[in-house]
């Protein structure tokens, strides 16, 4: 068993006695890796960077689901959004799929107090209006107070009047209470941190809100990413041979008011170049205030804390004429990943293997030894304790991995759609559970994404005969993933192969 005294020998090669780490794990909302650390040159993120460079920073981290509630799901129970049946924000995993233990529950279970700040599971029904309390934590989960405002007429209009805006850069003190739920977060958070006087470890996981929409953060952040400076996508226009099915009309950006008045034609008009610029030069402003307050949150982790950063999906920012997540493009489903393990590394290692969010659940339990390894989850059981994931602990070294029997050969996402056409009723980026007719599933390899958007049936089952559409892109030439290659008879026998591994699965790679 690989356990965080292990780790620390394997690089040291000397006795050191440590007591188990404490664990803060942060998780950024709708953070695509648009980092310092990660050679996003727009980037100003200056606390996540300085971090990394004593970290193992991952370059190939996937989400299995582009929305919230389902991702978080699926990574805080390491099971894949098929076994959990929960496509959307309205089910508790624990009533319609299974008991299944939480990656909190299990820390708490074995000798940590575990605390919950902002945003880890989503609110709501879909974590039983409690965040799963108490099975997966020690204490009620704090919600800061001026949540209630996220949506509400904030933020201000140039004749002075207040809208429910997508581009929402505030002054602060002119906002509700104050404050703004993230600040609140930042708080609790090292409130809990100062005041904790417990012998027995602690699992601290910190959500934050932004850069999720709507960009409403502090003014001040703007100075960052001055606007001629934004640089637009290079393919910011929807490819002319994608299927319809795998489009996503951002529904939830038209509905703003300040996008109400752009009138767009639906659903597949462009965004005016000069609105996406503000897009861009928002989220990255979003994106510098948060890393402020996690440079502020760390500032206060002692020596003998593990801290992870990572995020529940990523953010189209134009790029394929889209916005928002709800695709199986890689901008929506690449994340960023960093593990900090104190007093390990001196330099940055960066780890380019494939990485799914479900691996994160039993890679931590080896990485603090909290317990033995979790077993694989056996084909259709609803055991409790297990994994859908693997362990990446094996690849946390001094220098790069070249086995491949140590790396995932291929990972897979997914996404549900209600119809063939984008539509606003039923909610193509948003379907609830009952209007979902169509699953798009992508297998990614080092090489290549297959898609096949197929016929789901209301009791959970697909029919592979019915296919909606293709897609398939050659990542080495295509990086991008502009051009669909669907159809083209040189490439028959690669999707063949493919539509395969797609069919047989996560287990099979």
């Amino acid at each position: 068993m690989f356990s965080y005294k292990l780790l620390f020998l394997l690089f040291f090669a000397q006795k050191v006695v440590l007591k188990k780490p404490n664990v803060l794990f942060i998780v950024v909302d709708d953070l695509r890796p648009n980092l310092g650390c990660y050679n996003y040159k727009n980037a100003y993120t200056p606390n996540i960077d300085k971090l990394a460079k004593s970290s193992f920073v991952f370059n190939n981290v996937f989400a299995q689901q582009a929305l919230c509630a389902p991702s978080r799901n699926s990574f805080l129970t390491s099971r894949r959004p098929d076994s959990l049946k929960l496509y959307d924000f309205y089910s508790y995993w624990r009533d319609v799929a299974g008991n299944f233990t939480t990656f909190p529950q299990h820390f708490k279970e074995n000798g940590y107090y575990t605390k919950s700040v902002g945003k880890i599971f989503h609110p709501g029904v879909t974590s039983n209006y409690t965040d799963d309390f108490p099975l997966s934590w020690s204490e009620i989960p704090f919600h800061p107070k001026s949540e209630k405002y996220k949506n509400a007429a904030v933020c201000p209009n140039k004749d002075g009047t207040l809208g429910k805006n997508l581009i929402c850069p505030v002054w602060v003190d002119n906002q509700p209470s104050q404050t703004l739920p993230d600040m609140e977060s930042l708080k609790e958070a090292v409130s809990f941190i100062s005041d904790y006087k417990k012998n027995d470890p602690y699992f601290l996981a910190v959500g934050f809100h932004k850069p999720h929409v709507p960009f409403r953060f502090p003014i001040e952040y703007l100075k960052y990413h001055p606007l001629e400076k934004i640089e637009l996508p290079q393919n910011r226009w929807r490819p002319s041979l994608l299927p319809t099915v795998a489009w996503n009309p951002w529904n939830d950006l038209r509905r703003r008011d300040d996008m109400k008045l752009l009138n767009i034609s639906y659903p597949f008009g462009p965004m005016p170049d000069k609105i996406t610029k503000k897009i861009i030069q928002s989220y990255n402003s979003a994106t510098t205030y948060i890393d402020d307050l996690i440079g502020k949150l760390i500032k206060h982790v002692d020596k003998n804390t593990i801290t992870v950063i990572t995020a529940d999906h990523g953010w189209s920012m134009g790029e394929h004429g889209e916005f928002s997540k709800f695709s199986n493009f890689q901008t929506a489903t690449k994340v960023p990943l960093i593990i900090n393990i104190p007093n390990l590394l001196q330099n940055t290692i960066y780890i380019d293997n494939f990485v799914e969010l479900v691996d994160i659940f039993p890679s931590l339990v080896d990485i603090t030894g909290v317990s033995k390894p979790l077993e694989l989850c056996p084909f259709g059981t609803k055991m409790e304790l297990c994994t859908e994931g693997r362990s990446f602990v094996r690849l946390l070294k001094d220098k790069p991995i070249k086995k491949k029997t140590l790396s995932k050969t291929a990972i897979f996402t997914q996404y549900p759609r209600p119809s063939t056409y984008p539509q606003k009723k039923p909610d193509s980026d948003r379907p609830t559970l009952k209007d979902i007719k169509i699953m798009g599933y992508s297998i990614k390899t080092p090489k290549f994404r297959y898609s096949e958007w197929i016929k789901f049936n209301q009791n959970f089952t697909v029919d592979w005969n019915t296919i909606y559409g293709k897609e398939l892109y050659d990542i080495t030439i295509d990086p991008e993933e502009n051009m669909n290659l669907i159809g083209h008879p040189e490439l028959s026998n690669i999707e063949k192969r493919l539509q395969v591994k797609l069919r047989l699965g996560w287990r099979y790679v």
